[in-house]
């Protein structure tokens, strides 16, 4: 990505952010080689990073769901806080179609298209770092400020990354 797709996503995700009142930062910030090591780069605890999946429903719209690091999606959970029998991944072209951004700097703020958000219930209360747009950056808002803004569906949607089968 050249210097200035990076500086128009950076608009794209300010003036979203902007335009529902939401109070954000961008920062720059290093590659990192795990969870553990990205947090240590933020100053924040690993369950500060969010996770920002977009999920497809079988009926080709997507949503999206809010994953504490440390955690993952749990797909029986959601598919019933959703109401549906089906959902999946999407391959990347498909995620990047949906929202405007490549995986690994999907943000719901400045999507392409405002899907629904599910937020898992343990990031409520805290800020929290997630993608930014653009590769080598995180932004950092209040969970609950965030939450009220897309109107996102709070509940208890992962489980801890240990107990995944």
């Amino acid at each position: 990505m050249s210097a200035d797709a990076g500086v128009e996503l950076h608009s794209r995700v300010l003036d979203a952010a902007a335009s529902r009142g939401l109070d954000i930062e961008i920062r720059e910030r290093p590659a990192a080689g795990s969870l553990v090591e990205a947090a240590e780069l933020l100053g924040i605890l690993p369950s500060g990073i969010v996770k920002t999946l977009v999920v497809k429903r079988s009926d080709d719209t997507y949503l999206f769901a809010l994953v504490p690091g440390g955690r993952s999606i749990s797909w029986p959970k959601l598919r019933t806080v959703v109401g549906v029998n089906k959902l999946r991944l999407p391959e990347p072209e498909l995620a990047f179609a949906a929202t405007g951004y490549e995986r690994g700097t999907i943000v719901p703020i400045g999507s392409s298209t405002d899907w629904p958000i599910y937020a898992d219930e343990s990031i409520v209360g805290q800020r929290i770092a997630m993608g930014a747009g653009s590769h080598g950056y995180s932004l950092f808002v209040g969970a609950d400020d965030l939450i009220a803004a897309y109107g996102a569906t709070v509940a208890d949607i992962s489980v801890p990354e240990e107990s995944r089968p």
